[in-house]
């Protein structure tokens, strides 16, 4: 897996899927979803469970805590696209977010 993946995250797992050759099916029951939700997850019309991503790791062999990333920055990004945000907004929340953590501690 790449540092900066373009691609969605449903766009990411059919890449994933079709290198190793799972069909929708397949790939669908080891996740314990059905294929047409699966379709969907792929197609960007419905989001992924993040309590399946061990499953999916587990499956394609990937290391968790890489894929949390991706998953967490794709649905981050999705936020960022709906709010229409400007990079201006963008630099505060940034901002935010590292005072926020210097909170926690």
């Amino acid at each position: 897996m790449t540092s900066q993946m373009k691609e969605t995250f449903g766009e990411y797992i059919r890449m994933l899927r079709t290198k190793k050759g799972l069909t929708l099916t397949q790939l669908a029951a080891r996740l314990d979803l059905d294929a047409a939700n699966l379709s969907k997850i792929e197609n960007g019309k419905r989001d992924f469970d993040d309590k399946r991503l061990s499953k999916l790791a587990d499956t394609f062999d990937l290391n968790i805590d890489k894929l949390q990333n991706e998953y967490k920055s794709d649905r981050l990004a999705k936020h960022i696209y709906e709010m229409d945000c400007s990079n201006e907004v963008l630099k505060v929340a940034e901002e935010k977010a590292a005072y926020r953590r210097t909170l926690k501690k």
